[in-house]
Formats: C-alpha cells, sequence, structure tokens
C-alpha cells in the first residue's frame, strides 16, 4: 500500500486530502510512522523524528494514528489476496508477499501482468486506497519491483533483466544487508549489487561468514529460494512507552510497568495465545537501554502473574537516574495456559490501590476521576469524536483548556472546524468510521473510499500490533 497510515488518513478526512499529512508520535520525542507523498516532497520521512519533521513541512497536518482503522482496511486488502492463492505471507498491515503459482497462475509475463493490474483495482475500489505491486520469480526481486512501481504502479521483474536491474542499486538493498554488513562491504569497496557479485563467494565468505557470505552471494545473483510461508507465528508480544518528561519517581515507574503489563496482557489474550517468558525494556536517561527477563513454570495469560513478573524484574533495574522508555513484553508464546497456583493477588490488589492515589488527568473534574475510556487525558490530534449537536468529527488541535474538531466524515465535503473547552461535556471520545463511499440517504463524495461489504461498519476492538504499539505510544 502507498503511504498507507496517511492515504487512510486522507481517506477519511476530506479536509486533508492532497495535503501533507504526517501520521506517528506526536510529542517532543515522536517518530514519523508514515508521511503521505504531500509530506514527502518537504524531505519528511517514517522513521524521522517527528520534531524534525515538523522542522521540514511546518504546515503539515500531524495525527496520532488510528490502528482500528488501519486493520479495517487491512483486513480488506488480504482478503482480496486470499482470492488470489491460498500462499499469502503478511509482512505488516500493508504490504505481503503473494504465491501467483499456488493459485494456478500461469508463469507468463501476460497472465502475471493480467492478475496484477486486476489486483490494483480491486484495491482502489475495495478501500479508495492505492496500493503498488512487484511482480517476479523470487521475494526478494517483487519486493525491489514493488518498491520501484510506487507510488500506485506496477513492475514486471522478467527473468532475462533481473542482474541488469539489481547491478547499480545499493547493497543494503540485498535483504539481510544492514548497517554494519554494509560498513564491513564498503571498506572492502563493495558499494552496489553488481560489486557484491563481482567480489565472489569466496571473499564475501572471508568477509561475512560462511552462512551470510554465501546468502549474500546467492542474493546479488538475483537468487532467492525463500518460500512464501502462508502462517507468520509471532514470536512475541510487547508494548512499550516513551514519556515526554523522563521518569523519576520510583512508584510512578511502577505504576506505569503495571499498566503496560496488563496493555501486554490484553494484546496476548485478544491473540489468543499465552506466554511462558516476561521481560521488560528499560530506556534511561542516557539512552541506554537494557532488558531483564523471568521464565515461569509454565505459559500463562494472567494478567496478575505478568505484572508480579514485571514489578520483580524492575525491583533489579536502578532507575534513581530518570527512565526515558519503558516496555514490557511475553515471549515463548503457546496456545494454551497453565495457571500458577501461587500467583501473588497482592500485586493486582497493590496496583489499584497505585490506580486510585494516581494524579487526576489533565482536564479532569477535582473529584471523583473518570476513566481513560470515558474521557482521554489529552485530546491527541486525529482521534475520532462525536459532538452531542453537531456529530462526528476528528481533533484538529489541542491547547490552553481548549479543543479545536473538525467535524466531517468519509463521505461529506471538507467540514467546519468548531473549538470547545476541553471538559465540554457535549463532547466525548468516538470509533474510526468505516471508510464508505456514501452515507446511507446522503450524497456520495467526489473522492469514494469503500470498503466490502463483508467488513462491519460496527468499530473493531483494537488488540494493539507489534510496531503499532511503539508507534503510537511515542
Amino acid at each position: 500500500m502507498d503511504a498507507f497510515y496517511a492515504a487512510a488518513e486522507q481517506a477519511a478526512k476530506p479536509s486533508l486530502r492532497g495535503k501533507p499529512v504526517v501520521v506517528g508520535g506526536i510529542g517532543p520525542r515522536g517518530v514519523v510512522a508514515t508521511a503521505s507523498y504531500e509530506a514527502r516532497v518537504f524531505g519528511v520521512r517514517s522513521a524521522m523524528p517527528t520534531a524534525q519533521a515538523r522542522r521540514l513541512c511546518p504546515n503539515a497536518a500531524y495525527l496520532t494514528p488510528r490502528f482500528t482503522l488501519y486493520r479495517q482496511v487491512s483486513e480488506a486488502v488480504m482478503e482480496l489476496l486470499h482470492a488470489l492463492s491460498p500462499l499469502v505471507e503478511p509482512l505488516s498491515l500493508d504490504e505481503a508477499f503473494v504465491d501467483l503459482e499456488a493459485g494456478g497462475v500461469p508463469a507468463e509475463t501476460a497472465a502475471v501482468r493480467a492478475v496484477g493490474e486486476r489486483l490494483r483495482r480491486d484495491i482502489r475500489s475495495a478501500t479508495g486506497l492505492t496500493g503498488s505491486v512487484g511482480l517476479a520469480g523470487a521475494k526478494m526481486l517483487a519486493k525491489i519491483g514493488s518498491e520501484a512501481a510506487k507510488p500506485d504502479g506496477l513492475v514486471v521483474i522478467e527473468s532475462v533483466t533481473e542482474r541488469e536491474l539489481l547491478g547499480p542499486m545499493t547493497v543494503r538493498t540485498l535483504p539481510g544487508v544492514g548497517p554494519a554488513t554494509a560498513e564491513t562491504l564498503r571498506r572492502a569497496g563493495i558499494h552496489t549489487v553488481a560489486e557484491t557479485a563481482e567480489a565472489g563467494e569466496a571473499e564475501l565468505v572471508r568477509l561475512l561468514g560462511k552462512a551470510h557470505g554465501a546468502g549474500l552471494y546467492a542474493m546479488a545473483l538475483g537468487r532467492d529460494d525463500r518460500p512464501v510461508v502462508a502462517e507468520r507465528d509471532a514470536k512475541s508480544i510487547s508494548v512499550e512507552d516513551t514519556f515526554e518528561v523522563d521518569l523519576t519517581d520510583r512508584t510512578r515507574v511502577r505504576t506505569e510497568v503495571l499498566r503496560l503489563a496488563d496493555r501486554c496482557v490484553q494484546r496476548l489474550r485478544a491473540a489468543g495465545r499465552s506466554g511462558r517468558t516476561v521481560v521488560i525494556k528499560v530506556r534511561n536517561y542516557d539512552f541506554s537501554t537494557l532488558t531483564r527477563s523471568e521464565t515461569l513454570r509454565g505459559p500463562t495469560d494472567d494478567p496478575a502473574v505478568v505484572r508480579e513478573a514485571a514489578v520483580r524484574l524492575l525491583e533489579m533495574v536502578d532507575t534513581t537516574g530518570g527512565v526515558r522508555l519503558l516496555g514490557v513484553g511475553i515471549s515463548g508464546l503457546a496456545d494454551f495456559t497453565q495457571e500458577d497456583l501461587f500467583a501473588q493477588l497482592a500485586t493486582e490488589r497493590e496496583a489499584e490501590e497505585l490506580a486510585k492515589a494516581a494524579p487526576e488527568p489533565a482536564g479532569g473534574e477535582s473529584g471523583e476521576r473518570e476513566s481513560e475510556e470515558e474521557r482521554p487525558r489529552r485530546w491527541h490530534p486525529g482521534l475520532d469524536v462525536v459532538h452531542d449537536e453537531f456529530g462526528a468529527g476528528w481533533v484538529q488541535g489541542s491547547g490552553v483548556g481548549r479543543v479545536t474538531v473538525r467535524f466531517e466524515t468519509p463521505w461529506s465535503a471538507p467540514g467546519r472546524a468548531r473549538t470547545f473547552a476541553v471538559d465540554d461535556p457535549a463532547l466525548r471520545p468516538g470509533e474510526p468510521l468505516p471508510l464508505v463511499g456514501g452515507e446511507p440517504g446522503g450524497a456520495q463524495s467526489s473522492e469514494p473510499a469503500i470498503l466490502p461489504k463483508s467488513l462491519s461498519p460496527e468499530p473493531l476492538e483494537d488488540t494493539g500490533s507489534e510496531s503499532g504499539e511503539e508507534i503510537s505510544s511515542r
């Protein structure tokens, strides 16, 4: 998919279509998840610090990710891919490999091109968004083809042109070549794929070791025998938060670890899994990062057990200098649970007491503490809201006790922005609207975004994702 998160936001928000949009962490330590092509013109790229992106493109709309919406669109696209072949290997919400031979498509250029063009049309019809297709005889080449086709294109790499296409590309193009490997090759005078092939297998083995060197040589020749694997089983599930201000209070650090443990268990249960090893991650004020882990007697999805283990691990870490990031993960996944009968439920009760003693959220009343579900601590840009009088909209910005909301839907014209007090009782959090082509009984948008009928218009539960949880918390 092309600039997936940003494109989905543009489809959902008519006032942002054709304008620069950046999706990711919006705080001082935020990181860009996706930038629209309009923002990329200014040099904004994925994984760039949001602060740097703001300097490059100050007039862009900076939005918090909405993974519930992205999953809905992703499911629609994956449904189309599964109609082509039983062998579909998702890489992320917006990318997958498909084995067309397993779907009965002849290995002929004209036949595979026709399938690719039809897929692009079907994606546009089903979602209102665009995707790019790379067709080749190997996964590596198909990936390279899809990147070369962006945006909204198709590239077929025939076997007779593979070496010619790969030759001038940087060695970082090849799978498994990261910064360290690239630096080793650079010191040996190897910069491109062609130079890698010319170096020969023996030289690459000498530089990188037998397995890595031999594999890289095969890749440089365009040989990639990796099969499309239909089921990619997750090895771990984790969540983490990066804090705008370093945490120095030990009680606050403990409370955050307990909260992260609960979020991690929620994702674990949503995936229908259990886990045996609990891991915590702590990044200090000086960017030094450490992890601690504990393996339980058996796999569990009991939040009390995970909390206890996470707290025990935290006791092994010195946090007095300040904590920049905290994370909790569970690995050793299984499809069953073995209850720990000796779980110390006192930790759960302690967590409840800590929650009661926690400070009031910004904008909350001084009396009874509202839950996060009832009213968010802050109205993050891009998130959905509903107003009793004006209906559905999204947060355009907030500050100094005020929140500005633009009232529009995927099928409406660009809407009007209105400003309210952050504690306005008529304003409440909403759920993402499906990217439907038209409101029942209403006018059709000039740029429709349509989901298949198989997708319910009711919001889906957000169970998180490996990359998404990390990005959205920054």
